[in-house]
């Protein structure tokens, strides 16, 4: 079945080690739209971060389910931002 998406970070190829849990955030990232993505600053707290996506649960870590660890914030950002270079949504500085 074809991808309603013009993107597949999800199955992109690997640079590190990977588990269940890195496979669902990468496909989580693969829903959400450019127009929302864009809108992301790296400058952002954290909480500011949390509060964009509005998926956190209230002990700080991502509501990603069927997965068999948290993501925390930090693993959280580091993947949106290889997300949107992948996407090459990243904004000129």
């Amino acid at each position: 079945m074809p991808s309603e998406f013009p993107w597949n970070f999800e199955q992109e190829p690997w640079t590190d080690a990977h588990d269940e849990a890195s496979i669902n955030l990468r496909s989580y990232f693969d829903r959400i739209p450019d127009e929302k993505l864009t809108q992301y600053s790296p400058g952002w707290k954290d909480q500011q971060v949390i509060d964009w996506d509005g998926n956190f649960r209230d002990d700080g870590a991502l509501f990603l389910p069927c997965s068999e660890r948290d993501v925390e914030i930090e693993e959280y950002r580091q993947v949106l931002e290889e997300c949107l270079r992948y996407r090459d949504l990243v904004r000129p500085k």
